[in-house]
Parts: structure tokens; C-alpha cells; sequence
């Protein structure tokens, strides 16, 4: 690219942004010159059909002709293509598709909170979708245990729901960045939380994913969602940080790192050994989540999302200033200065733009 008078080589990322705009992931070619037969043999289409709760056609073709419609292959002439799309959802064998076979899933087991001791290491041989119940059973049969005390009864429930748990791992297989090579979407579980890293920086900020919504891959999202794997309308995340307020759990957490995504969903931890960080996360997810739903945060519904009594409402009022002082969160414009009847939005809700 030119700079001032020279040229100097163009950094990657801009090359990426180039590559995108004339093509796309998705479309791109994975087999080519197939006949009816052939894709149906690389292809898991009992699984199609049954995530699209559908009968199963009488012919290839008939098929061949849903497989189209869902833009998974495409016809050329007298033969068939597979789509990146369709290999990567519906493959029966990853490694029959050399060129993807290194974006399949990996799940990891800790016996600890570290990685120095390794329970189980597996990596995922089935599309995204056809393999996706089984890698989400996988995972929950893996997850930590926890004792919890409800209605005078003790009982035993996984370190994190299995509905929320859904959430996390169809939004890494499906906004991964697939133009990142040598690393697929990793499941990490420890002892005390779980880790669900996809290749990739986020394509919308980390503090916008509750209200925010952008598919990277949108062919692939669009027809997941024919497939009754995810909604496709941002409430995935919604999901999984009301569960984490409902079982009153640490704030799942969002980074975004060198071309890597990774959510931590955090196991039961007492009020008091949560750090400041932990409450501070808390109390702005807890904020937004309030806001997407037409309300406002307040001290006596950050109270109760910490499962706080009453008396714990001075402790709140700080956590709701150090959250302020964050720039994370702001007094609701509409009730002025009132500390009384204080509440609060995003910070984001009430900046001006530019």
C-alpha cells in the first residue's frame, strides 16, 4: 500500500478487511464436482432433518434441493459444491474436509482451578450442528458439582445451567473468526468455572454484548437458526446473565484478546470473596440487563441480584459509586440528582454521540 511517497507491505488485518469485502467464508467452496450421492455420504443430512424436526425426503435429490435452500451447497452445472457453511454444520467427518478439519471444537477437563493436571483432552470430529447436542451433553456430564440448600433440601446441580451453558458454546462455534488459522472454539472446564474461547476479537465491544448484536458469519447464524440451535436476535447473552443472576453467581466475564474471544462463567462464590472487579462487572451487567428490559436499576434491585437483605444497602451504594466512577454506569437523566430515588443506566445511554 502507498504511504506518503513509498510503499510498505499492508498490515493483516487490513488485508483481512479487503478479502471480506469480495468474499465471503461462508460461500467459499469446501468440495466441488459432487453428485447427489456423494454429498449426502459427507454430509450428516439425518441430523438436518431432524434439527428441522422435518421428514426425511424420499430422494437425494429432494435433499440436494433442501441443502440449496439452506445455502449449503450450491449447484454448478451438473454437479454439486459444499459450501464451507454446510462442512462446517453438518459434516459427518471434519477430517474429510482437510482445509477445516482444525476448526472443530476442543474440549478440555481440569482435575483443578489450573491446567497442570489434565482429566480429559477430546477434540470434536462432527459439524457444528449435527455434533452440537452431543459436545453440550459432553460438557455438562464433565461440569463440577455443587451442593446448594433450597426448601430445606439439599441437592446436587452442575456448576452452571445447561440452557445457559447452550448460550456460550453456539455463540463460539458461530461468531468465530474463521479466517484465523491453526485454532478452532476451545471449552476449558476447571474445577470453579468454565472457559469458552473462540478465534476471533468480537466484532461489537464486550460491554455491548447484552444489548448488542452482529453476526460475523451471517449465512451460518441464519441457518442455525433454522436448525433451532440459536435465536439469532441477541439473546443468548441476555440468557446467560440472567441465569447468573438468578442463581446469584459471579458475573460471567467477557474478554477480548488477540484474535481470541473468551467467556468465563464463574461457580457459586460468597458475596464476600467476590472481588472488586466481580461486583463492579456485576452491577454493570445487572444495570444494562435492566435497561434492555424498559427498566432502571436501583439500589434495592442490585440488593436483591447479590442476595443481600437490607442492611447491606450502604455496601451496595458503594459498589453502585465505584461502578459510576468506572464510567460504566450513570444516574437516570429522567430523576435528576435525587439520591432517594436514585436510579441508573449504561453510561453508554446517556453520552452524547461523537
Amino acid at each position: 500500500m502507498r504511504c506518503g511517497e513509498e510503499l510498505t507491505h499492508m498490515a493483516e488485518d487490513r488485508l483481512r478487511e479487503i478479502f471480506s469485502e469480495v468474499s465471503s467464508w461462508d460461500t467459499d467452496v469446501a468440495e466441488a464436482g459432487l453428485s447427489p450421492d456423494e454429498v449426502c455420504k459427507l454430509l450428516d443430512v439425518d441430523a438436518l432433518f431432524r434439527l428441522l424436526d422435518r421428514p426425511m425426503p424420499n430422494s437425494e435429490m429432494e435433499i440436494c434441493d433442501k441443502l440449496c435452500e439452506l445455502r449449503l451447497v450450491e449447484r454448478l452445472d451438473d454437479s454439486i459444491s459444499i459450501r464451507n457453511s454446510g462442512a462446517i454444520a453438518l459434516a459427518r467427518d471434519l477430517e474429510s474436509f482437510p482445509r477445516l478439519s482444525r476448526k472443530a471444537p476442543r474440549l478440555i477437563v481440569y482435575n483443578g482451578r489450573n491446567k497442570l493436571d489434565t482429566k480429559l483432552d477430546v477434540t470434536g470430529r462432527r459439524g457444528f450442528a449435527s455434533g452440537f447436542q452431543g459436545l453440550v451433553r459432553s460438557c455438562m456430564e464433565h461440569m463440577p458439582k455443587n451442593e446448594i440448600v433450597q426448601d430445606a433440601l439439599r441437592r446436587t446441580v452442575e456448576l452452571f445451567p445447561e440452557r445457559a451453558m447452550r448460550e456460550v458454546i453456539a455463540n463460539a462455534l458461530i461468531h468465530q473468526d474463521f479466517s484465523v488459522g491453526g485454532t478452532g472454539p476451545l471449552i476449558e472446564i476447571y474445577a470453579d468455572r468454565v472457559e469458552v474461547s473462540n478465534p476471533g476479537e468480537p466484532v461489537i465491544s464486550v460491554t455491548r454484548f447484552i444489548d448488542g448484536h452482529r453476526s460475523r458469519n451471517e449465512n451460518l447464524a441464519w441457518c442455525f437458526r433454522q436448525m433451532n440451535i440459536c435465536e439469532e436476535r441477541s439473546s443468548g447473552i441476555d440468557r446467560v446473565v440472567s441465569t447468573a443472576e438468578l442463581y446469584q453467581l459471579p458475573a460471567p466475564e467477557f474478554i477480548s484478546s488477540f484474535q481470541s474471544t473468551t467467556v468465563v462463567i464463574y461457580g457459586p462464590r460468597d458475596f464476600k470473596q467476590m472481588t472488586s472487579d466481580d461486583k463492579i462487572r456485576a452491577c454493570y451487567q445487572h444495570c444494562v440487563l435492566r435497561y434492555v428490559m424498559r427498566e432502571q436499576m436501583t439500589n434495592e434491585s442490585l440488593t436483591a441480584r447479590f442476595g443481600l437483605d437490607e442492611s447491606s444497602r450502604a455496601t451496595v451504594s458503594k459498589i453502585l459509586k465505584a461502578t459510576v466512577d468506572a464510567n460504566l454506569v450513570a444516574l437516570d437523566p429522567a430523576v435528576g440528582g435525587s439520591r432517594k430515588y436514585a436510579r441508573y443506566v449504561p453510561a453508554w445511554s446517556v453520552q452524547p454521540v461523537g
